[in-house]
């Protein structure tokens, strides 16, 4: 089956080179060269990715972003944000508002075919399922079928990208995961050396699953390596 992207850019030579290298590579190319139009497109034709740049005329990248992550039928549909800014504010509002990734312009087409090709891998991907419901302790209860965590019996609903890295961290509880082991589980090969993203989507869970983010409970730093969760069959110092 031909996987459809949209692409969103008011720049129509970005488009023309976007469109024709996807083409090349066996995808089917949707366009549109404003926010209002992609938001269109994206109900009527719930392509399976949107490349969406960060500045357009109207809404803007954000608020369509902002848009489709609201709306319950469309909130899974993966979204790869492209901006000319450099900024790291710019790439975090991006990521907190639901953006599976960003590529910074100029890029070649080659690097942005491998973070598509990574982010459809993801959102294909199916979730293992060992048990509905994990007890950790007294507080925290996670439902992995629902992708929700359960704090002080309060439902919390996990981003796919937040849900893929809690599993891969209690699923290894005890042990130390490092930074490389995973950027290539959650997000893929193509991403091991994105330590930066690693460690906003672990402040991210910290703020739904801790007490006290700053003074983690769970979700432990080793130092330079990379992260362990809670061994919940022993007691933690």
């Amino acid at each position: 089956m031909v996987q459809r992207i949209l692409v969103v850019d008011d720049d129509q030579g970005i488009v023309r080179l976007v469109r024709a290298y996807l083409e090349q590579n066996g995808y089917e190319v949707l366009v549109a060269y404003d926010g209002e139009t992609a938001l269109h497109i994206v109900r009527r034709e719930r392509p399976d990715l949107v490349l969406l740049d960060l500045m357009l005329p109207g809404r803007d990248g954000l608020d369509v972003t902002r848009v489709v992550r609201g709306d319950t039928g469309l909130a899974a549909m993966p979204i790869i944000m492209l901006t000319a800014r450099v900024e790291d504010h710019d790439k975090i509002v991006g990521l907190e508002l639901g953006a599976d990734d960003y590529v910074t312009k100029p890029f070649s087409p080659r690097e942005l075919a491998s973070r598509i090709r990574a982010v459809l891998r993801r959102a294909e991907m199916p979730s293992p399922v060992a048990k509905t419901t994990i007890r950790i302790d007294d507080r925290l209860e996670i439902d992995f079928r629902q992708r929700e965590v359960l704090v002080d019996g309060e439902r919390i609903r996990l981003r796919p990208t937040e849900y893929r890295l809690l599993y891969h961290l209690v699923n290894n509880a005890g042990w130390v995961m490092t930074h490389e082991m995973l950027l290539s589980k959650v997000w893929g090969y193509e991403y091991r050396d994105e330590t930066g993203l690693l460690r906003l989507y672990i402040t991210y869970l910290r703020k739904k699953i801790e007490a006290e983010p700053s003074d983690p409970h769970y979700i432990f730093t080793e130092r330079g390596v990379g992260y362990r969760f809670v061994d919940f069959g022993k007691d933690e110092e």
